[in-house]
């Protein structure tokens, strides 16, 4: 039995990549098998996340002839979920407080012995607690300075051992989240990061196949290795290609008002028309 899902962030309208990655996910969908489709809004980000842009999203799936399970889960709801895996981490002794600013981050990594490799995010930071002095770090912390809470990736990894996830589109994949340096889990002011939300969240709601945008392909080795570190099962993943417009060759975004969903349908194109133009009609 497949439980898969649509996990968009309430930041905006949906364009037509929203509409190829939702129907994508629930074309692996048999009802009658018993298969489950869910959909779940990602609203951690409390500054940019409206009400509205929840309510319209849902409007749009529904519009495209899309059923899912109720109720919607929403990621603002679940924070003590997020902080239980935090606390376990924590325990096994994986995380650590970073109070670096970007600027000072910047400029402690920017001497040749320090210069770290570049990852997929950018530059592969870790070990930052150890470029600050403990009696700084002990006085940020008492004054209530911002910070990142980081996973300790190398003693991550090392405990993991290796690890391995299934790919429908590109076969077994060797996890390497080394590559990411020490990730940020959370912040001060932020309970939660992406890569630890979405690894909890389809955990706790059976999801077995995850499917989504090539560009999040190499996000799946470090939630791989969030998996093994909370005893969480791992699910299968299908990342497919990006949707892209024919007629400039760049990859939609929230940015194309023109072609939103919502746009769209104003301006009289019917759901059977976007499904057909998506690929699924």
């Amino acid at each position: 039995m497949t439980t898969t899902r649509f996990a968009p962030s309430p930041t905006g309208l949906l364009h037509l990549g929203h509409a190829y990655s939702a129907l994508h996910a629930a074309s692996f969908v048999d009802r009658k098998a018993g298969d489950r489709f869910l959909v779940r809004l990602e609203d951690i980000d409390i500054a940019r996340c409206r009400p509205e842009f929840e309510a319209a999203i849902l409007e749009d799936l529904a519009w495209l002839g899309l059923d899912w399970e109720r109720p919607v889960r929403r990621q603002s709801d679940h924070m003590d979920d997020y902080r239980a895996a935090l606390d376990r981490l924590e325990g096994m002794g994986l995380l650590y407080k970073c109070f670096h600013s970007r600027k000072e981050l910047d400029e402690a990594l920017s001497a040749p012995h320090n210069r770290p490799m570049m990852g997929p995010d950018g530059p592969a930071v870790t070990g930052t607690d150890a470029l600050m002095p403990q009696d700084e770090r002990a006085r940020r912390e008492a004054a209530g300075e911002p910070y990142a809470l980081r996973l300790r990736m190398e003693e991550a990894v090392r405990r993991a051992g290796p690890l391995t996830w299934r790919d429908r589109t590109h076969g077994e994949q060797a996890a390497r989240p080394e590559v990411f340096g020490d990730v940020v889990l959370a912040r001060k002011d932020v309970a939660t990061s992406y890569h630890l939300a979405v690894t909890v969240d389809d955990a706790l709601q059976g999801v077995t196949l995850v499917t989504r945008g090539e560009d999040l392909f190499q996000a799946s080795h470090v939630h791989r290795l969030l998996q093994a570190l909370l005893d969480l099962p791992a699910p299968d993943y299908a990342h497919h290609p990006l949707l892209v417009d024919p007629e400039t060759g760049r990859r939609f975004a929230k940015r194309d008002r023109s072609l939103t969903l919502k746009a769209l349908r104003d301006s009289g194109v019917s759901a059977a028309e976007v499904r057909t133009r998506v690929g699924f009609g």
